[in-house]
């Protein structure tokens, strides 16, 4: 019988989540997204953190999707749950790992498909094996992707190629992923783990009130794409708060002292 179950392994300032469910190509269950939620919105309070890896259990698969066997009991008409309570955890889950006040870096390793898609698709970097395969099935099973889920495939890959990949549910390889900008770049699958644990040292011992300002930037404006009156006074003012604090900060003060030392700077969040 498969166990599925994330596996969170802390590594000084960074840690990896690793969403494990080895039977059947790390397909999430319902139990999966719940928990992968409660993790993250842990280590979202937790300053100490500077960046999060996510990625599949072993190298066959990122996330295959749903755990589809799940489906007749948990996201149903007949069976009377209909799919509310399981969007809600997908879309808690996703959301969780967008508001992460650190980036958020996947590994893609093999197959990424469905729900795995829309978890890459919640990282703020992304980078895959040249092996890797990637598919949005949802057409093929009946089922409807939310509008926050559609909305973030056409913030990074663009409307017309986005409705390429819903619409006719093809598999595509990694090379495409990289050509239309879906990962920012594709490796050897031998060295993909070298190059994300690289990544992540660089990206962790950059200055995090920086990095959140960044992330926080970029996800405002995404949301004032979509609609512009959240695009509005009230995010440029949460810009600027942040921008001060960046200014006032310690670490500003130790960033300008290691480049006049020519050493690297020490950061701590404050």
């Amino acid at each position: 019988m498969s166990t599925s179950t994330i596996i969170v392994d802390r590594r000084d300032a960074t840690v990896e989540i690793r969403l494990s469910n080895p039977d059947k190509f790390n397909a999430m269950s319902l139990d999966m997204w719940l928990t992968l939620a409660t993790h993250l919105r842990a280590l979202h309070e937790d300053p100490t953190v500077r960046a999060l890896v996510i990625r599949g259990d072993g190298d066959k698969a990122f996330v295959s999707g749903a755990d589809i066997s799940e489906f007749d009991r948990v996201r149903s008409a007949e069976s009377g749950s209909g799919s509310g309570a399981y969007d809600r955890a997908v879309e808690d889950a996703q959301q969780a790992l967008i508001g992460c006040s650190f980036p958020v870096i996947a590994s893609i390793h093999g197959v990424c498909m469905g729900g795995g898609l829309g978890l890459a698709l919640a990282c703020d970097l992304r980078y895959a094996s040249t092996t890797a395969r990637f598919r949005m099935p949802a057409a093929r099973l009946g089922l409807g992707y939310s509008l926050s889920g559609v909305r973030r495939m056409v913030d990074i890959v663009g409307a017309a190629r986005a409705a390429d990949l819903f619409m006719t549910a093809r598999i595509f390889d990694a090379h495409e992923a990289e050509r239309i900008g879906l990962v920012h770049a594709i490796y050897p699958a031998q060295t993909l783990d070298a190059v994300v644990a690289e990544t992540v040292r660089n990206v962790a011992s950059n200055a995090p009130l920086t990095l959140s300002l960044v992330k926080t930037a970029i996800n405002l404006s995404l949301a004032g794409n979509a609609d512009p009156s959240h695009q509005s006074e009230q995010a440029s003012i949460e810009i600027e708060r942040r921008r001060q604090m960046c200014i006032n900060s310690g670490d500003y003060v130790e960033g300008r002292r290691a480049f006049a030392e020519k050493r690297e700077p020490r950061f701590t969040g404050k």
